[in-house]
């Protein structure tokens, strides 16, 4: 029993060998993940980008449809707008086209459709927004 406690034998040549291979494998099949993350990471920021900006149109059409004092124009506009908010591009701002269409569904009920793409996708994402008049809006 001692004898076999006290083996001197270390590990073969060919046990070595395939160790390396198989930590090789591995390591080329994490690797072979990474540019598929960097792209949904990319995919990701760009959509979050485009659905905060989304929600402040719906939510500004919104607010100038419930006020009785606004005229509420019918029809479609199309304007670019920038994650930074600001008029014109900041420093690592993508520069999003932004479609609202309003319409008339009966006296004093508009619907707001609003649609955000971006540079490489021209689907992009969309929500819509039934509004009503509201006293209490009068400014």
């Amino acid at each position: 029993m001692l004898s076999s406690l006290c083996n001197k034998n270390g590990m073969s040549f060919i046990e070595v060998l395939i160790t390396l291979f198989l930590t090789t494998v591995g390591v080329m099949a994490l690797l072979s993940m990474q540019p598929v993350s960097w792209q949904a990471a990319g995919r990701s920021d760009f959509m979050g980008r485009a659905a905060g900006i989304l929600q402040s149109e719906l939510e500004r059409n919104e607010v100038r449809v419930m006020n009785p004092n606004q005229t509420v124009a019918t029809g479609t506009t199309t304007r670019t707008a920038y994650p930074s908010g600001q008029t014109t591009a900041q420093k690592g701002d993508v520069a999003y086209t932004v479609t609202t269409t309003i319409s008339s569904l009966g006296t004093n009920v508009w619907r707001v459709d609003a649609k955000v793409t971006w540079p490489g996708n021209n689907r992009g994402i969309a929500e819509s927004m039934t509004v009503t008049r509201q006293e209490t809006f009068r400014q």
